[in-house]
């Protein structure tokens, strides 16, 4: 019998990606954000979500006792200068990227997860990433507030590299890693 027992499949690679990503933001200097798709399974402040999506600041230093599980992320993080408990089920966790430049990873939402392993992607668009638009707003701390999510089609050939937008200025762009 296999370590991950009887399914052939093996537990989910998306808490492991999650990590690598977060500790190459880490180790280049970059913060890393996660964007999540927000239910009652999800554990943020809900004055701060927006379309049932919210975008985090993950990084060291605007969180508090970060535990990056293979089930759940957990850490604590100041709202307007109120210490919150977070709690977000690793397969809510849509997207991690860094803030300055936009690089890191999109993952199919939680409700497209089975659908999405059942049909093909469009060419050019990750499985699961039709609709994602990220947006950040800071609040205290750098901690991002929100994030708004829109069915749009995306372009068949991803945009052509553009220049790292200057912390605090611009929206941050999400450059798909194959």
């Amino acid at each position: 019998m296999s370590p991950a027992g009887s399914d052939a499949q093996g537990s989910s690679t998306r808490p492991y990606l999650l990590r690598a990503l977060h500790d190459w933001c880490t180790d280049n200097g970059f913060t890393p954000y996660i964007a999540v798709q927000v239910d009652a399974s999800v554990q943020v402040p809900p004055e701060y979500v927006k379309d049932h999506e919210i975008v985090l600041n993950i990084g060291f230093e605007a969180t508090s006792g970060l535990d990056l599980g293979n089930e759940f992320i957990a850490f604590k993080a100041r709202f307007g200068g109120v210490a919150r408990e977070i709690v977000i089920p690793v397969d809510h966790v849509v997207a991690i990227y860094a803030r300055e430049n936009g690089q890191g990873m999109a993952f199919p939402m939680a409700s497209e997860a089975s659908e999405d392993a059942a049909a093909p992607a469009e060419p050019g668009v990750a499985a699961g990433s039709r609709g994602l638009r990220l947006a950040t707003s800071e609040v205290e701390g750098g901690a991002p507030d929100t994030t708004a999510g829109e069915d749009r089609p995306q372009p068949a050939q991803p945009p052509a590299p553009t220049e790292p937008t200057p912390p605090g200025g611009g929206r941050p762009t999400l450059k798909r890693i194959k």
